[in-house]
C-alpha cells in the first residue's frame, strides 16, 4: 500500500499503512515527550508495530525540529536578531546573553556598553558560524545526491582504489631494497615496540589514538540526532529493514554501529577470533601508521640505522577510501552485512568509516554496551549533548547496566597475570624509566594481594593449590581494599597508568612472541620456547631468546592478557563505596577462586545518559512492572518525577481473541503451590500433568509450557514417564524439551514447527505437539510462537530467583537502605523479588499473540498469582482480561469452548 500520512494530535505522521489507533497514540505521546525533553517509558505489546511507531514518530519529530532550526536560522541571518523560542537557541548555540530580551539589564552589573558591545560580538560570531554551518550542510548534501545517482563515482573510487594499492606495493618494495646494514641491538629485531614508552606524567596527552592529526576535518560538528539501540545483532537488523520500508527510509541518514569483530574487513585481523585480540591489533596498527607520520625528514637521520621488521598498517585505514565510505554510508539506510559489504567493495574501513559518519547522521543504530558503558561510547564518538536516545527491548535494561559494570577475575588469571608481568620487567627492566618500573612493582603488589586474600600464594601452582577456607564472602569495597592491605594506593592513579601506557598490549604482545606463559612452578614435561627464555635469565647461563612464533603458523586464538580483566576489577574498585560490594568466591583451589565486583546501584552509570540527553525513550513489549525503573534507575540518577511520562497500549486483537485464566486447583482437587518446598511432592507433579493432559485434548496445534527452571523441568519429566503420565501426553501431542545448548535450540524449533503442520494436514489423533522449555531460557525471549506454534502458553509456577543468592540478598539489603517505603508499602527489597519474577513471567508468556488476527489462551498455574499485587504486575492488556478460577471444572470448560469458537479461524 503506498505510504499515508496520518494525523494524531494535530502531528502529520508518514506511515507505511493505515496505522492502529493505538500507533497513532504511541506516535503521538513520543512527539509530545521527545519535544518537551522528557524520559517516557513506553509499553506497546510485541504484534502492535512498535518498532514502526518508533520510527515514524521520532523521525517525524526529528524533521519538524530540522525544519524549525533552518527556519530560525534563515530569520537570525536575515535580521540579526537572536533566536529565543522553541527551545532552538541551545541547539542553535545560542549564548546565554543572547536569549533575553534586549532590554534586559545585565545580570553582572557591568555598565550598559560593555553588555551591548559583548552581547553584538557574540552574535556576530554566530551569524558567522551559522553562515559556515549552511555552507556545510548544504555540500554535504550535493555529496550524498551525488552518490545516490551518479554511479560514475563509484568506478572513480574503485580506480582511485587500485592506484593506490600499486604505489604501496612500489614503496614497499623499494623500502627492502633500501634497507641494508645492521647494527647490534640490545633487544630482538621486532622486539622494540614491545617496550614500554617513558611514563612522563599523569596528564592526557593532546592526541587521541587510533585517529591521525591529519585527518581532524573528517570530524564535523554533530547534527540532532536520535541514537536507537537494543540487544542483539538481530534486533538491530530487524529495526535498520524496518527503516528501509518506512516513508523515511529513503531520505535518513542512518549509521548502523558495531564491533570490530562484527564491522572489521581486514582478513588477518579477523581470523585473530578473540574479540579482545582484534581490538588490540586494529588500535596497533592505527598506531603504526600515526607513528610513522609522525617521524620527520629532520629526525630521520639521527635515528639509529638498524634493520626492524616493518610494523603493519592497515590497508583498509585510508583518509580518501574513508571520506568515500562515509558518504556511502549515509547516502543510503544500511544494516551491518550491507555495510561490510559495502566496505570490502570500497577496500575501507566499516568501522571507522561508521564512525566517522556519526556527525552527519540522523539515526545511530548501535547495541547496548555501546551506548551504556560510557567509555566505550566515548572511544565510539558518540556525543549524547542535546540528543535523542531510544532505548528499546529495555524489559532487562536494569541487569544490563549492571552486568556490563560488573568484573570478576579469576585466581588463575591473577597469578598468570603476575607471572607475566614479573618475567616482561626481568626481560626489560633495564630499558624502563623509573616511573614505569614504580608502577608495575605496584601492579605485582597489587596481584599478590589479591591471591592472598582468596587464603592463595602467588608464588604457588594455582592449579594445585587447594585453600584451607571454602565459601562466599561478601566485602564493602573500603573493607575489601583495607583487608586486602592495598588501602594505601592510589587506584585511581594505577588505572590511569594502565590506559594510557597500554601495559596489558604490551604484555599481551610479549606472550604472543614467545609462547604461552605459565606460573614458573608449573610442571611441564617438555620445555616451551619462553621457559627456554627464562632458563637463559639465570646466572652463568648463556643462551639466545627463544625464536619468537612465526607469524603465518596455525594457531588456534589466544585468549585476551589477564591483565586486562584485572585492569576491569582495578577500575570497578574505584566505584563509590556504597554503591558496589565485592564477592569474595573460594572454591577449593585457588584457580577455580574467584573475586568479583558487584554493581548495586545502576543509576550511578545511568546518570550521565539521562543528563546529557535531551530526552530519553524506554520502550519494550513488557515493561511492567515499571516501578523499578522509576525508583531504581531513574529517581537514582537525579530525573525529577515530573520529567517521567508512561505510556502503555492495549493490543491490537479483540477482546475475544486472549483467554487469560489463572488456575487454583488441578483435577483431583489438589491445590497448586510450586513453592520450592512443595513442587518436588509426586502429588504435585502428577496434578500437573493431569492438567497438561486435558489442556492437550481441547488446544489444537502448539502449547508451550514454562518452567521455573531445567532442573525442575528435568526432574518433572523423570517422574511422568515413571508413572505413565508421559505416555498419556504423546497420545495428542509430539513432545519437545528445550535444550540446554544454545546451537541446538535451532534444530529443536524447527522439529517443533514441522510437526504441528504436519499434524494440521493429517488430521489424525495426534494434534500438534507440546513444548516443554524454561522461564529466562533460549525460548522465553525474542522466540516468535505466533499462530499455530503458540495456541496455549503455560506458566507452571512462579519463577522466584534464588532468595539465597548472596548477590541479591546484597541487593535487596542496598534497596531496603536506600529507597524511601511509605505507610502500608512492602519492603524494597521483596518488591525487587517481586518483579523479577513478573518480569519474566512477562517476558514468556509474551511469545505467543503475534498479529492483530492471531488467537492464543494464557494459563497460569499457582494459587499465588490470585494474588491481587501479583495481577497489577501483569500487562495492560491481560490484566484487564485475566479470570481467576478456583477449580480446575470450570477453567477447563471456558478453555474448551475459547478454542472450539476459534478453531474456525485457523
Amino acid at each position: 500500500m503506498a505510504d499515508e500520512t496520518q494525523e494524531a494530535g494535530g502531528i502529520h505522521f508518514p506511515f507505511p499503512f493505515t496505522p492502529y489507533a493505538i500507533q497513532k497514540d504511541f506516535m503521538a505521546a513520543l512527539y509530545q515527550v521527545l519535544e518537551a525533553g522528557k524520559i517516557g517509558i513506553f509499553e506497546s505489546p510485541t504484534g502492535t508495530g512498535k518498532s514502526l511507531s518508533l520510527i515514524c514518530g521520532a523521525l517525524s519529530w526529528l524533521r519538524d525540529f530540522e525544519q524549525k532550526k533552518r527556519q530560525e536560522e534563515e530569520r537570525l541571518l536575515g535580521a540579526g536578531a537572536p533566536a529565543s523560542h522553541n527551545g532552538l537557541a541551545p541547539a542553535l548555540g545560542l549564548p546565554s546573553s543572547c536569549q533575553g530580551s534586549p532590554g534586559t539589564p545585565g545580570a553582572t552589573g557591568e555598565p550598559d556598553w560593555i553588555t551591548q558591545f559583548v552581547q553584538k560580538k557574540e552574535e556576530r560570531d554566530l551569524v558567522d558560524r551559522l553562515k559556515e554551518e549552511q555552507v556545510r550542510r548544504k555540500k554535504r548534501e550535493e555529496r550524498l545526491q551525488q552518490i545516490r545517482h551518479n554511479a560514475k563515482l563509484r568506478f572513480a573510487a574503485k580506480r582511485m582504489r587500485q592506484e593506490d594499492e600499486e604505489t604501496e606495493r612500489l614503496l614497499r618494495l623499494s623500502s627492502e631494497m633500501l634497507a641494508t646494514g645492521t647494527e647490534p641491538e640490545q633487544v630482538a629485531s621486532g622486539e622494540e615496540e614491545l617496550v614500554l614508552a617513558e611514563y612522563e606524567s599523569d596528564e592526557e596527552k593532546g592526541v587521541p589514538s587510533g585517529v591521525d592529526v591529519d585527518e581532524d576535518d573528517l570530524d564535523e560538528e554533530h547534527v540532532t540526532k536520535i541514537y536507537y539501540c537494543s540487544r542483539t545483532h538481530s534486533q538491530l537488523a530487524q529495526f535498520v529493514h524496518e527503516v528501509q520500508k518506512s516513508p523515511f527510509g529513503q531520505d535518513t541518514r542512518l549509521v548502523s554501529l558495531g564491533s570490530r569483530q562484527n564491522l572489521c574487513v581486514n582478513g588477518d585481523v579477523r581470523k585473530l577470533g578473540s574479540v579482545q585480540l582484534i581490538n588490540d591489533r586494529c588500535v596497533e596498527m592505527q598506531r603504526s601508521k600515526h607513528e610513522r607520520k609522525s617521524i620527520t625528514e629532520e629526525e630521520e637521520p639521527t635515528r639509529r640505522r638498524r634493520r626492524q621488521e616493518p610494523r603493519a598498517t592497515c590497508p583498509f585505514y585510508s583518509y580518501e577510501r574513508l571520506q568515500l565510505l562515509r558518504d556511502e554510508v549515509l547516502a543510503g539506510v544500511k544494516d551491518v552485512e550491507q555495510l561490510v559489504a559495502l566496505g570490502e567493495e570500497a577496500q575501507a574501513c566499516p568501522y571507522y568509516g561508521g564512525r566517522f559518519a556519526i556527525p552527519a547522521a540522523q539515526l545511530v543504530v548501535l547495541p547496548y554496551q555501546m551506548l551504556l558503558h560510557a567509555p566505550t561510547r566515548q572511544a565510539a564518538g558518540i556525543r549524547l549533548q542535546g540528543q535523542v536516545v531510544v532505548i528499546d527491548e529495555a524489559h532487562n535494561l536494569i541487569d544490563t547496566i549492571t552486568n556490563i559494570h560488573s568484573v570478576e577475575v579469576r585466581g588463575s588469571q591473577l597469578c598468570q597475570a603476575h607471572s607475566q608481568l614479573l618475567q616482561y620487567t626481568e626481560r626489560y627492566g633495564k630499558r624502563l624509566k623509573a616511573k614505569n618500573l614504580m608502577y608495575i612493582k605496584q601492579l605485582l603488589y597489587l596481584l599478590e594481594k589479591f591471591v592472598a586474600v582468596l587464603g592463595g600464594n602467588i608464588k604457588q601452582n594455582p592449579n594445585t593449590q587447594s585453600l584451607s577456607q571454602a565459601g562466599t564472602e561478601l566485602k564493602t569495597i573500603n573493607d575489601f581494599l583495607f583487608q586486602s592491605k592495598i588501602d594505601n594506593i592510589n587506584l585511581f592513579k594505577v588505572r590511569r597508568y594502565c590506559e594510557k601506557s597500554k601495559i596489558s598490549r604490551k604484555l599481551l604482545g610479549f606472550t604472543e612472541r614467545y609462547g604461552a606463559v605459565l606460573v614458573p612452578s608449573m610442571e611441564q614435561p617438555k620445555l616451551s620456547g619462553f621457559q627456554d627464555f627464562l632458563q637463559s635469565l639465570q646466572p652463568g647461563v648463556m643462551a639466545a631468546p627463544a625464536a619468537p612464533v612465526e607469524v603465518g603458523e596455525d594457531r588456534s586464538p589466544r585468549p585476551a592478557s589477564p591483565l586486562m580483566h584485572v585492569e576491569g576489577f582495578l577500575e570497578a574498585l574505584t566505584t563509590a563505596n556504597q554503591d558496589g560490594r565485592v564477592i569474595l568466591s573460594r572454591q577449593g583451589s585457588l584457580s577455580q577462586s574467584s573475586l568479583k565486583f558487584l554493581l548495586l546501584n545502576p543509576a550511578v552509570h545511568f546518570a550521565q545518559v539521562v543528563k546529557e540527553s535531551r530526552a530519553v525513550v524506554i520502550a519494550g513489549g513488557t515493561m511492567q512492572p515499571v516501578s523499578d525503573f522509576r525508583e531504581q534507575l531513574l529517581a537514582g540518577a537525579g530525573v525529577e518525577a515530573e520529567r517521567v511520562v508512561e505510556f502503555s497500549c492495549g493490543h491490537v486483537i479483540p477482546p475475544d481473541h486472549i483467554l487469560p485464566l489463572i488456575i487454583c486447583s488441578g483435577p483431583s482437587n489438589q491445590m497448586l503451590d510450586f513453592t520450592y518446598q512443595k513442587r518436588g511432592l509426586p502429588q504435585m507433579m502428577d496434578e500437573t500433568g493431569r492438567i497438561l493432559c486435558n489442556l492437550c485434548n481441547v488446544v489444537p496445534g502448539g502449547v508451550v509450557c514454562f518452567f521455573p527452571s531445567y532442573e525442575y523441568q528435568h526432574q518433572v519429566c523423570a517422574h511422568w514417564e515413571k508413572s505413565g503420565l508421559l505416555a498419556r501426553l504423546t497420545i495428542r501431542k509430539k513432545i519437545f524439551q528445550e535444550p540446554r545448548k544454545a546451537n541446538r535450540v535451532e534444530q529443536v524449533l524447527l522439529e517443533y514447527s514441522r510437526c504441528i503442520k504436519h499434524c494440521g494436514q493429517a488430521r489424525g489423533t495426534e494434534t500438534g505437539a507440546l513444548l516443554l522449555s524454561v522461564v529466562g531460557g533460549k525460548m522465553s525471549e525474542g522466540i516468535n510462537f505466533s499462530d499455530d506454534l503458540g495456541r496455549c502458553v503455560v506458566m507452571v509456577g512462579m519463577p522466584y530467583p534464588n532468595i539465597m543468592s548472596p548477590e541479591l540478598q546484597e541487593k535487596m539489603a542496598y534497596l531496603d537502605q536506600t529507597l524511601p517505603r511509605g505507610p502500608g508499602q512492602a519492603r524494597p527489597g521483596k518488591v525487587l523479588v517481586e518483579n523479577l519474577c513478573m518480569k519474566a513471567v512477562n517476558q514468556s508468556i509474551g511469545r505467543a499473540i503475534r498479529h492483530q488476527k492471531d488467537f492464543a489462551s494464557i494459563v497460569l498455574l499457582d494459587q499465588r498469582y490470585a494474588s491481587p499485587a501479583i495481577q497489577a504486575k501483569l500487562p495492560a492488556w491481560i490484566r484487564d482480561r485475566v479470570e481467576v478460577k478456583a477449580t480446575f471444572g470450570p477453567a477447563f470448560a471456558a478453555l474448551r469452548k475459547f478454542h472450539r469458537e476459534k478453531a474456525g479461524l485457523c
